[in-house]
């Protein structure tokens, strides 16, 4: 029986992302059935209600085997819906947000040849929804952060590190400060070190982390890079915008059962419909999506064409200084990735 996905087109710039992305798994001949459903902001606007997600879709979520999702616009007002992406990671435990950050052949660095991964917990701490207006001019929020939790993702980022073959794993928090929260953090990640002899690990508080990132990225090279909720938001996307381009940065949301693949950048509505924005994100998130699911040779055929497209120079959108617009990137990717699988 074949495998399916939801498929969520987003907002803004989402479903012109989300059709590149759909030309290249045409190209390489996917088998997995892509199910497209309704969520997000525009969708929202539209119809109402207490969430971003439609009923139907969360029961199409439910029997997918995997989610990709294009970016989707979350309103910021107070007692508006909280984003999808949230909502899909709390409904379904997707407590790893995975985001890869690596230089790119042929594009310009700032910071020379970069490559480590990002690892954030995403169902709790701040984002655990825990809010409350003691006052028209006070509010508070909770931080929530469990063992449970907290040792589920620390165990994801050592198994990365350990099937990289890297040793350190750096693990964010502002334990000085925030004695208790970052204690019960810091405490589950001891305890699941002693399960990975060979990698260790080694404390940065949050304010350093993000100097240091500055500074001396190289340094966390062949490192995976872990932390709470909010303090990894932050984190990995400074680490984002050490690349050439947001547009460049995928990423997984994993749980023990599912997955959710995402683009790392936000849904750009100013570019909405303009056929500009770079599609990259959304392929390699679609592709990592088949790999997860089975179709190693088609995926990797996928990130070697994006790879060949960029050092090439020649396809590529206005944010790698090119002037081709998402479907013609789109395409030569497409056509590049093919042609690989027949070789």
């Amino acid at each position: 029986m074949g495998k399916k996905a939801a498929l969520i087109k987003g907002d803004g710039v989402g479903p012109e992302l989300t059709l590149a992305a759909m030309k290249v798994l045409e190209a390489v001949g996917t088998e997995v059935e892509l199910i497209p459903v309704e969520a997000g902001y525009e969708w929202w606007l539209q119809h109402g209600g207490p969430s971003l997600i439609p009923p139907e879709t969360w029961k199409i979520l439910e029997e997918a085997d995997a989610i990709l999702k294009a970016p989707c616009t979350t309103p910021a007002e107070p007692g508006s819906p909280r984003s999808v992406a949230v909502s899909i990671r709390q409904r379904f435990d997707l407590y790893a947000n995975i985001r890869p950050i690596k230089t790119f052949k042929g594009l310009p660095s700032l910071y020379g040849d970069l490559d480590f991964i990002c690892v954030r917990e995403t169902t709790e701490g701040l984002y655990s929804g825990i809010e409350h207006r003691l006052a028209p001019d006070i509010a508070i929020a909770v931080r929530k952060i469990t063992r449970r939790q907290s040792e589920k993702v620390a165990r994801k980022a050592f198994q990365i590190a350990k099937d990289k073959g890297w040793t350190k794993v750096i693990v964010v928090t502002k334990r000085n400060i925030m004695k208790e929260c970052d204690g019960v953090f810091v405490e589950a990640v001891d305890s699941v070190s002693k399960e990975f002899p060979g990698i260790t690990y080694e404390e940065y508080y949050v304010d350093n982390m993000a100097q240091q990132l500055v500074k001396n990225p190289d340094r966390f090279n062949q490192n995976v890079i872990l932390g709470t909720n909010l303090f990894m938001d932050i984190i990995s996307e400074e680490a984002a915008g050490l690349l050439a381009s947001i547009g460049m940065v995928y990423s997984a949301n994993m749980g023990d059962f599912r997955a959710m693949f995402e683009p790392a950048h936000g849904s750009a509505p100013k570019y909405k419909g303009q056929d500009k924005v770079n599609p990259t994100a959304m392929i390699l998130s679609a592709a990592w999506m088949i790999e997860y699911l089975g179709e190693k040779d088609k995926a990797q055929a996928i990130f070697k064409a994006t790879e060949e497209v960029i050092a090439e120079g020649k396809v590529v959108t206005y944010d790698l200084k090119g002037s081709a617009r998402t479907s013609e990137m789109a395409a030569a990717i497409a056509e590049k990735a093919a042609r690989l699988l027949k070789r």
